[in-house]
């Protein structure tokens, strides 16, 4: 809980008057609607936090134990409400702790804005005590990086960084702010407009190039849409979902853009990619026509490019012309937002050849090649657990996963049928993201029900932010899938390197519900599936946070999968239903 200050100094307000950067940053913060903060003080950034507290406006300063939790915490906050997540650290290893997160959320395409505190600049370049070459290091993962010359500079910055992060393809902004500018005074004309002649994303699709989709659509036997985040930032979901219904197209999501299309409707395939289902991956290798809307084509989704669609015209709506052509060779480049896009492909309707035998092959892949499990009688089936934890939280839940099998199986079996519900690391594969993002996403969504799912190995990078749930009483619900393994480096030692487990086992593994109960939190150890349910409804009637340690089948794949240099119609694992 945030501690109360009475009688609290006002920062002063009038731009008449001399501000100092410290204060001024403040301020202007409050203009950009800010109200939630991510990070952990230091000798740097000291002015910044005496502001902090010196302010009128009611911040929610979210002190994490460790820098990677402030930005993991800010992307999860980013990912369910669209709006921009904000992180403050000091120098040098505060600065350098936020590296791995500034990465994913570059990857990832999501809207940061991070200040960083800065020696002051009288002695940058002279390795003074806690420097570090920020805006080198952060120029090759960011979408844009500022250091601040000048106090009256700080309006324009502010106000650039956070139009450069939230406009176009979303993506992190660094402010590196040097302390002597944060302790600077100065009178500042707030008044500053946008002038950014390199930076003008496209917004509107070309209208020659719509039209020729749309003929291509009507000439169509066989088409797919492949539907990535660019659906979610863009809020297209209702669009995408008309578009699908009005000429019956089937969907297949990648990992970022589950949710986007509901994944319980009928023409839903589920995701593709390396462990994606064997329909969706089919109809990617088979379709004639391929709508991607909004993803990048990486190698996870593609498999080997010399076998991916090859039979298929590509159609590739993004926001980010660079993505365009980049990985797979597209016939139809439209540059636009993904909701201008498809509400102009919507206002026109063309007839469209007849379906029949693609929907007959599709529905038939859907029952003849689900998904597929065995249950187990002395450990609990993770698969089947997704699904249990899916059935009793109406599927309505916001879901955070750390990376390895358990983020797999729960993106294979908890079905998302809304968008802005589903945060993971995808591009970067960031170990330690679940616990922090949780983190971040409840308090984007105080009000929703969020889920934490963690393996045992990723779980232990950021544990240290449980005191944040007892802290703020935040009702998040933290399920470990532990196998007592790296689980994914594990199968991929037993798939590839014939089973030598080369430091992936993790026999050592502390007792997580005495970790919880340490931070004050209700911890609960599961072994059996016929423990589960009841163990369930109880997690979610507790009105609080609650961390369950569930012992999942140790040796147990995530499947299918494409190996390395496959196509995407060659995967393993994949099982046959009986006709019986």
């Amino acid at each position: 809980m945030k501690t109360e200050i009475k009688n609290k100094p006002s920062v002063k307000k009038k731009e008449d008057e001399l501000i100092s950067g410290a204060d001024l940053l403040v301020e202007l913060l409050i203009k950009e609607d800010v109200k939630t903060i991510f990070g952990y003080p230091g000798g740097a950034v000291l002015p910044i936090y005496d502001a902090l507290y010196r302010s009128d406006q009611d911040f929610k300063h979210v002190l994490s134990r460790h820098e990677q939790g402030s930005i993991f915490a800010a992307e999860g906050y980013a990912r369910v409400t669209g709006k921009p997540g904000v992180v403050l650290a000091t120098s040098g290893p505060g600065a350098t702790n936020l590296i791995t997160g500034i990465t994913d959320a570059m990857m990832d395409s999501l809207p940061l804005v991070i200040f960083t505190g800065q020696v002051s600049k009288s002695v940058i370049g002279t390795d003074a005590f806690q420097e570090a070459d920020l805006l080198g290091i952060t120029t090759p993962i960011t979408k844009y990086n500022y250091q601040v010359d000048d106090v009256r500079e700080l309006p324009r910055v502010i106000r650039e960084a956070f139009h450069i992060a939230t406009t176009g393809r979303p993506g992190p902004v660094v402010i590196d702010f040097p302390k002597n500018i944060a302790e600077g005074i100065s009178n500042v004309n707030y008044d500053t407009t946008i002038d950014l002649p390199g930076y003008q994303p496209t917004l509107t699709p070309n209208p020659l190039q719509i039209v020729k989709l749309l003929e291509a659509l009507s000439k169509s036997e066989k088409p797919v849409i492949l539907a990535g985040a660019g659906v979610q930032f863009a809020q297209a979901s209702k669009e995408l979902l008309e578009f699908a219904e009005k000429y019956e197209l089937p969907v297949v999501n990648t990992l970022h853009g589950l949710g986007n299309f509901p994944g319980s409707h009928p023409l839903s395939l589920g995701m593709g990619g390396m462990h994606g289902t064997y329909t969706a991956n089919n109809a990617l290798y088979d379709c004639d026509l391929l709508i991607n809307i909004g993803a990048r084509f990486d190698d996870r989704l593609t498999g080997n490019l010399e076998r991916f669609a090859q039979k298929a015209k590509v159609a590739h709506i993004d926001i980010d012309p660079a993505e365009i052509g980049k990985n797979v060779p597209t016939e139809l480049p439209i540059v636009a937002d993904a909701k201008r896009a498809l509400k102009a492909l919507l206002k026109t309707e063309v007839d469209m050849p007849d379906h029949g035998v693609w929907k007959e092959t599709i529905n038939k892949n859907k029952e003849e090649f689900p998904l597929w499990y065995n249950e187990s009688e002395d450990f609990i089936s993770p698969q089947w657990l997704m699904k249990k934890i899916h059935e009793l939280s109406d599927g309505e839940a916001i879901v955070t996963t750390d990376v390895g099998q358990h983020q797999m199986w729960t993106a294979q079996f908890y079905t998302l049928d809304k968008p802005n519900r589903w945060v993971t690391s995808g591009g970067l594969g960031s170990m330690g993201f679940g616990l922090p993002s949780a983190i971040g996403a409840q308090f984007g969504k105080p009000d929703d029900l969020v889920i934490s799912i963690s393996g045992d190995g990723g779980f232990q990078m950021n544990l240290q932010e449980l005191i944040l749930l007892k802290q703020w009483n935040l009702p998040i619900k933290v399920f470990i899938l532990n196998n007592a393994a790296l689980g994914m480096v594990r199968q991929w030692q037993e798939s590839f390197y014939e089973e030598r487990y080369s430091e992936s086992l993790l026999d050592m593994n502390p007792d997580f519900v005495k970790i919880a109960e340490s931070y004050g939190i209700k911890g609960m150890k599961i072994r059996k599936e016929d423990q589960v349910e009841d163990a369930l409804k109880e997690v979610f009637a507790y009105d609080g946070p609650v961390l369950v340690d569930f012992r999942i089948v140790r040796s147990e794949k995530v499947y299918p999968m494409i190996a390395p240099g496959k196509g995407i119609n060659e995967m393993v694992g994949v099982t046959k239903c009986s006709e019986s």
